[in-house]
């Protein structure tokens, strides 16, 4: 797995193919456990359908890195084809075990696990959470117990069932299912066929950006667009992570060029017209030009003018610029973007203002 520090390998237990089960709902019971519980229900909702549970080593050793393996698996568990992997249609889910170990150490103590995470974020948090409360627990002298926590993003994670042994984790095959053994040649013939994998697209875009920012493209998807935008690459990069993530274009709709041409020119196009530029990205026929022409304006001789019509309207501000209030810059920018009705280049304004106000 890439990592800013490098590459690291996380290793898989098993990957195994199992269907849903029906789940037990205690009603009236305490923080869901069944003592107490004046009735049981059973919810069949998602019982039978099938599902891949992937087990890996415990080699992830901060909330962070689980937080970017998940992405990446999650990444190319769509690219290959196997779910949509859609979290908030329950397609995918994280169960997270967690153990804190003695600083400098190799003992891992023992685990907790904490069930069905739906987002990205909110694995990190329990892990995070409870690396806390595991290492408060052990600094003031007690033992943590082996068991299974629900997670609640606003309160404490509560326990759900006790597993004594750790052969309550155990993994029981079907016994009606016999191994299988792909020949070579076919595995090698699949593997030939792969697509570059989502982690090594992070390493070779991490090479002209930060890591972080090369993460972030590939496990959005908007690496394959990154890649055909001509341009700086770190504008490129930041323009589709940020305002062109926010129109909600799909990239694979848009032409790159075009595109290419609005990041240039993206300082001397009014910041509602950029973005209005961005949305229509993706519709067929867009061309940048017509949102060039829409350029701020930044002939000083036109805008000179302007300032010194609005120095002369606000002589009370401009005498309290001028006795140190130098915030009030912000006002006599803010008065020519309205003038100008948000053509006016900020940068040619800022110029103007500071040349007048210190005369």
């Amino acid at each position: 797995m890439p990592g800013a520090e490098g590459e690291s390998e996380v290793g898989i237990v098993r990957a195994h193919l199992e269907e849903d089960a029906a789940k037990n709902v205690h009603l009236g019971s305490v923080q869901g456990r069944i003592a107490g519980a004046s009735a049981t229900l059973v919810d069949f909702n998602r019982a039978g359908a099938p599902l891949v549970e992937i087990v890996t080593q415990p080699d992830l050793r901060s909330a962070d890195q689980a937080r970017r393996f998940l992405q990446l698996l999650r990444q190319t568990v769509v690219e290959l084809g196997i779910s949509d992997a859609e979290m908030e249609k329950g397609s995918l889910r994280f169960d997270v075990n967690v153990s804190v170990r003695p600083e400098g150490s190799d003992e891992l103590r023992t685990r907790t696990e904490l069930k069905n995470l739906n987002s990205f974020a909110f694995a990190a948090r329990a892990i995070e959470r409870e690396v806390e409360r595991q290492t408060g627990v052990y600094e003031s002298g007690g033992q943590v117990d082996q068991e299974t926590l629900h997670f609640e993003p606003g309160s404490e994670s509560a326990p759900l069932r006790s597993k004594e042994e750790a052969q309550d984790y155990r993994y029981l095959p079907e016994p009606d299912l016999v191994p299988i053994e792909p020949p070579a040649e076919l595995v090698e013939r699949v593997r030939s066929e792969l697509p570059e994998l989502p982690g090594a697209r992070v390493l070779r875009l991490a090479a002209d950006l930060e890591h972080d920012l090369a993460v972030d493209l590939v496990t959005s998807g908007r690496d394959a667009l990154y890649e055909r935008v001509p341009g700086d690459r770190r504008a490129v990069a930041n323009v589709l992570m940020n305002q062109f993530a926010a129109a909600g274009v799909d990239p694979a709709s848009v032409n790159a060029e075009e595109l290419g041409k609005l990041i240039e020119a993206r300082s001397r196009i009014p910041r509602d017209r950029l973005i209005e530029a961005l949305a229509a990205s993706g519709d067929p026929g867009f061309s940048a030009e017509t949102y060039l022409g829409d350029g701020l304006v930044g002939d000083t001789s036109e805008l000179a003018p302007i300032v010194d019509r609005i120095l002369e309207a606000n002589p009370g501000q401009v005498e309290s610029y001028r006795g140190g209030k130098e915030g009030l810059l912000g006002f006599f920018v803010g008065q020519v973007m309205r003038e100008t009705q948000g053509k006016a280049d900020p940068k040619v304004v800022n110029e103007l203002l500071r040349e007048k106000l210190g005369a």
